[in-house]
């Protein structure tokens, strides 16, 4: 089994792909703007933007997959409720990454040791979507 993330944004998904391709050394692996479905799609099911926006979006992050959307005009509204998960095996790669990602977002708990792992760090990107980034760390025994 496999679970893939599908983000949806207001009008932003080819932004937030370019985006996420630089910040997080991916490969966008295909790009469907609702003018390329191979039914019309009605008017009122279109995005702020027109056909021109994205239908569906995939991108490739170290092997992993990420899917992106523009949505439909009764889509709107912004993350919540849940964070995409990094983990490196290098501090220097939690840190670009990480910083990578806060470049014109919100860093919401700044990098820094924890009982879980010797480098944590929270943050909220310029799309509003939430990360923890954090080194991988072998698990330790509870005492």
């Amino acid at each position: 089994m496999k679970i893939e993330p599908y983000l949806f944004f207001d009008g932003q998904a080819e932004e937030a792909m370019a985006f996420y391709e630089q910040a997080l050394e991916a490969k966008i692996e295909a790009t469907m703007r609702y003018a390329d479905c191979p039914e019309p799609i009605p008017a009122e099911y279109l995005p702020p933007g027109g056909p021109q926006k994205v239908l569906h979006g995939s991108l490739l992050v170290h092997g992993q997959r990420l899917m992106f959307c523009d949505g439909t005009p009764n889509e709107s509204g912004h993350f919540r409720g849940f964070s995409l998960t990094l983990q490196y095996a290098t501090e220097e790669e939690v840190r670009r990454v990480f910083n990578n990602l806060a470049e014109g977002g919100n860093v919401l708990m700044p990098l820094d040791a924890t009982f879980f792992s010797p480098c944590f760090g929270q943050v909220a990107d310029r799309f509003g979507v939430r990360w923890m980034v954090m080194l991988d760390h072998p698990a330790q025994p509870l005492s």
